[in-house]
């Protein structure tokens, strides 16, 4: 004990068995290391563990995040579209002398030679049979059957539909009749010698108190003479994007002129 006592005094005084403590924990070190091995793995797998699951929920949490964006996106693409085309029929509002009230497009016929389409307005909303309706670039269709709250629309498109136009350049009048085709109407009544060319705008007449004058309808893009035939072959391709279709405009006349409108639709159906 005196011996211990004395060691403990010069160590404290003047530090002569720090080599000793050294060498000491030199030679313990390894078995420290051994020990120590399963706690230090065992912390070591719980933080892995920990981490994966904690990165496996931040990744779950930002493909969430990408795809409710990417839904955003998308949905803020289509208002875009649909801001982009009512813009453009508030712009065609100001250029046409008649009132207008727009209407959506509830569902189209799936029958591909009847081109038909429903719309969300009725006889509650003041629209009434043989009504005129276009879009911002021209002349669509016109009211078949009004019901209460919605209505049929015959598209010029249709073959049962016949428009009354003229040619802009010098006021050529004829029929624009639907040939099934969305993209292509047809000008049966165009003799050879008519001043008619592809280009050529055909805008409403306003022939049958129908459809108010002046209206786009379709753009000439064949004329092919034949000199056997009293008629020409003459096509025209609509202004409207009648298959794309979403938002139209009524425009507003006298409903006096339904009469001769389902007169002349009545003679279509019989053809």
């Amino acid at each position: 004990m005196i011996l211990s006592i004395g060691l403990q005094y010069l160590d404290n005084r003047d530090n002569y068995l720090d080599p000793v403590r050294q060498s000491i924990g030199a030679a313990i070190y390894p078995a420290q290391v051994v020990v120590d091995a399963p706690v230090s793995a065992w912390r070591w797998m719980g933080e892995t563990t920990s981490s994966r699951k904690e990165l496996q929920t931040e990744n779950n949490r930002l493909k969430s995040a990408s795809l409710l964006t990417q839904a955003r996106l998308q949905r803020f693409a289509i208002l875009e579209a649909e801001n982009n085309r009512l813009r453009a029929m508030l712009d065609a509002r100001t250029r046409v002398g008649q009132q207008v009230r727009v209407a959506e497009v509830l569902s189209v016929n799936s029958n591909p030679f009847r081109h038909v389409i429903v719309i969300d307005k009725g006889k509650n909303d003041g629209v009434y049979d043989g009504q005129a309706l276009a879009d911002a670039e021209g002349i669509i269709g016109q009211i078949l059957e009004t019901g209460i709250a919605s209505s049929q629309c015959l598209l010029i498109s249709d073959p049962r539909h016949d428009l009354p136009v003229e040619v802009n350049r010098n006021g050529l009048r004829t029929i624009a009749r639907g040939t099934g085709d969305f993209d292509t109407l047809n000008l049966p009544f165009i003799t050879n010698n008519a001043d008619i060319q592809p280009g050529d705008l055909l805008v409403t007449s306003g022939m049958g108190g129908i459809f108010p004058e002046g209206y786009p309808v379709a753009t000439v893009n064949t004329v092919q003479r034949l000199p056997q035939q009293p008629f020409a072959n003459v096509t025209a391709t609509p202004k409207a994007n009648l298959n794309q279709v979403r938002e139209i405009m009524l425009i507003l006349t006298s409903p006096d002129n339904t009469t001769n409108l389902i007169t002349i639709e009545t003679s279509n159906k019989e053809r």
